[in-house]
């Protein structure tokens, strides 16, 4: 039988897999891949920091419910994917996470750059594991596959040596993918669900991260208009189903006390479909509040969040389901409902306020004017991320990428290249602080490399605003917050891309349409102004609930 290089028949293995591209950052000990790939169908796309490939590769799987890959080297390179692999564990992302290492049969190095990567990454992904045989590496790739997918989907950790890459072995088949179903919940739960459902006066539905997987989309919308229940999201779960349905209450960004809590605090069961403890909790749920989880698992108890029943198995199948034992046998209060249209408009205050430097509200109303329905946001993490969680109304699933589970600055624009890729033709926006932003500026480049067509939306306050925000809700002095920024104008062109500066209050929305007209990679600066954080999210909240 002809023999293979274990890194030819790793590479065979991935492309089974429907692998496509590769992110990271090589080193000598991944030479042997490295050169396995270039003959492949598969691209390696060299980014110039491991964390923004790791953060590249959970997008990827985000948006495709497959995994996404990225490689590094031992040691250091291994190390600078620990974040991206925590945001994937948190976020629920399908990944891959290839490492090399030192020879492990024979070594003269003793333990130079030697770091146990295996050990590190276990507590962060849901397998992780060193491939010591050539033979193995068929059964060990399918088996990450299937682990990174299944629910709840995560990411998983290979690590292979380098005189294991370069090891002979028989050339053995790789292992075929085949569909694994997941069983429909009882249905005696079923019918005991819709007994309770039947019986509230004032549900709501709550749609969370676990809601908000590729395949959920039709049967999320059918449950929700067949049965007329309003709903609102989770900051992980806006987008599952449209927020033009006039069902639709708005998306809790805060956990308590803001406009949506009204209608919260008043339902009398919350089904709270996908809701993943991971996020910050969208309500802090009282012994008082009735709450119905339906989901893949069963839900993870917490101080504020312990529900009554659950209906475990396939979700979709399961609301199908639901809906059918429910029809015709559903009332509605007048009274609550028409709460929706107070909570909506509270929400849309501000929208197009005429100040400079612009606030969230009006960043926000004007983002929305420039991205069409299919358009795509990604948010890095800052004070803004709660406005556009708020106040950004989303038309299609993810089409508004953002993270409430690790909430790491520094994926934004790593995240909107990802986009930007997979939906050639499609309008993407990175919206990064000038604080994250500058954690991964470096991906500019490789923006530019991969010709793809992007607009970054800077929101420049020379601060670390949510902290900021946090330190002044606390009553501390303000200190140690501010910082210094490059000229991002110049920044962007030094790259070779295009920038723009926003110097007026009616300049946003045109320098964006621009911005996207021209396309390739573009840069806009707009100041902020989060004065107002203090009074929009605390004292007017108080003042609408007293």
């Amino acid at each position: 039988m002809a023999l293979i290089k274990a890194s030819d028949l790793l590479v065979k293995a991935l492309e089974n897999e429907g692998v496509t591209h590769i992110f990271g950052v090589p080193g000598e000990e991944n030479l042997d891949f490295v050169e396995s790939l270039r003959t492949s169908s598969i691209k390696l796309v060299v980014t110039r920091h491991e964390q923004p490939a790791a953060f590249m590769a959970a997008t990827y799987g985000r948006l495709t419910g497959k995994p996404g890959v990225c490689l590094s080297t031992l040691g250091p390179g291994a190390l600078n994917l620990v974040t991206g692999a925590a945001y994937a564990l948190l976020g629920a992302m399908p990944m891959i996470l290839i490492t090399g290492q030192k020879p492990i049969l024979s070594s003269r190095q003793a333990r130079f750059q030697i770091v146990d990567i295996v050990n590190t990454m276990r507590p962060l992904t849901k397998l992780s594991r060193q491939i010591v045989s050539a033979a193995s590496i068929p059964a060990a790739v399918r088996e990450a596959f299937r682990i990174a997918c299944e629910e709840r989907p995560g990411p998983v950790h290979l690590e292979l040596p380098e005189d294991i890459a370069r090891e002979m072995t028989e050339h053995g088949a790789v292992i075929p993918r085949h569909d694994i179903p997941l069983p429909v919940a009882p249905e005696a739960a079923l019918a005991h669900a819709a007994d309770i459902i039947a019986a509230a006066k004032r549900p709501l539905v709550m749609l969370g991260a676990g809601a908000n997987r590729v395949a959920l989309t039709g049967a999320l919308s059918s449950f929700v208009k067949t049965t007329g229940i309003p709903f609102f999201t989770t900051q992980m779960g806006k987008g599952a189903v449209t927020g033009c349905s006039e069902l639709y209450i708005g998306t809790a960004a805060l956990s308590e006390r803001d406009y949506i809590h009204r209608m919260i605090d008043q339902s009398d069961l919350i089904i709270a479909i996908g809701h993943d403890t991971v996020e910050k909790p969208p309500f802090l749920m009282g012994p008082e509040q009735h709450v119905l989880h339906v989901g893949f698992m069963p839900a993870t108890v917490e101080r504020v969040y312990f529900p009554d029943t659950e209906i475990i198995g396939d979700v979709g199948p399961g609301l199908l389901r639901l809906a059918e034992l429910l029809h015709g046998r559903l009332t509605r209060d007048a009274d609550f409902l028409a709460l929706k249209d107070v909570v909506i408009a509270h929400v849309g205050d501000r929208a197009t306020e005429s100040r400079f430097p612009l606030t969230p509200q009006r960043i926000v109303h004007d983002v929305r004017q420039a991205v069409p329905e299919d358009g795509i946001v990604a948010l890095d993490n800052g004070m803004y991320k709660i406005w556009f969680a708020r106040n950004y109304r989303t038309h299609i699933a993810n089409t508004l990428l953002l993270d409430n589970a690790l909430a790491t600055m520094g994926a934004g624009l790593p995240s909107a290249m990802m986009a930007a890729m997979l939906n050639p033709g499609r309008r993407v926006l990175a919206v990064c602080g000038d604080g994250g932003f500058m954690m991964n500026a470096q991906e500019l480049e490789t923006a530019l490399r991969m010709k793809l067509d992007l607009v970054v939306l800077i929101l420049e306050d020379h601060a670390y605003g949510m902290i900021r925000w946090k330190q002044a809700v606390d009553h501390f002095p303000d200190h140690g917050m501010t910082f210094n920024n490059p000229d991002f104008v110049q920044y962007a062109a030094a790259y070779g891309a295009k920038g723009r500066r926003v110097t007026g209050v009616d300049d946003l929305a045109p320098a964006l349409e621009a911005a996207f007209t021209e396309g390739g990679v573009q840069l806009v600066c707009v100041p902020v102004d989060y004065s107002e954080n203090l009074r929009v999210l605390i004292d007017e909240l108080n003042e609408l609930n007293s």
